[in-house]
């Protein structure tokens, strides 16, 4: 037979429960929490990717226009686009070293709604950059390349120290 319990007591131990498990998790996380130079690392290595795959398109764009080049480097970018890079930028992160010094400013920190749109805008023109790729239509890749390098120049604008 299974013991009943109190309407009273059964609120707490469902309280208790829960909060077991989120002291747990914490715990975890705390341990498995990358090192802040190792964020650091990991997202100047992604925008340097984005980077390269940027200047590959320009270059094919500006030359002798290849299309399987092209869509490479725009679905290289469009999947770094939607890994959610945010996620890379967090407190602690605003000063250090991962491959070099970081060149993030502070306020990067502290205006999520403008980093927010900054990020959407890059995923956006990133996604319709690879969908544009992959018409073979080299006037409209130059063009959605211009919007995409747009918001890459905004957000550095906005949230980049020049070294």
């Amino acid at each position: 037979m299974t013991p009943t319990l109190s309407p009273r007591v059964r609120p707490l131990l469902v309280m208790a429960a829960a909060g077991a498990i989120v002291a747990t998790s914490i715990g975890v996380w705390a341990q498995q929490a990358p090192k802040p130079e190792n964020l650091i690392r990991w997202r100047q290595s992604a925008y340097q990717v984005v980077a390269w795959n940027t200047g590959r398109i320009k270059a094919s764009v500006d030359g002798s226009y290849n299309k399987d080049e092209v869509i490479k480097a725009a679905n290289t970018i469009a999947a770094l686009a939607n890994t959610g890079l945010g996620t890379l930028f967090v407190p602690g992160t605003e000063t250090g070293k991962g491959w070099h010094d970081t060149s993030v400013k502070p306020a990067l920190f502290t205006d999520a709604k403008r980093v927010a749109e900054l990020q959407a805008s890059f995923t956006k023109e990133a996604n319709e950059l690879a969908k544009l790729a992959l018409t073979g239509d080299a006037a409209a890749v130059k063009e959605q390349h211009g919007k995409l390098t747009r918001t890459c120049k905004a957000c550095h604008d906005d949230f980049r120290n020049s070294n």
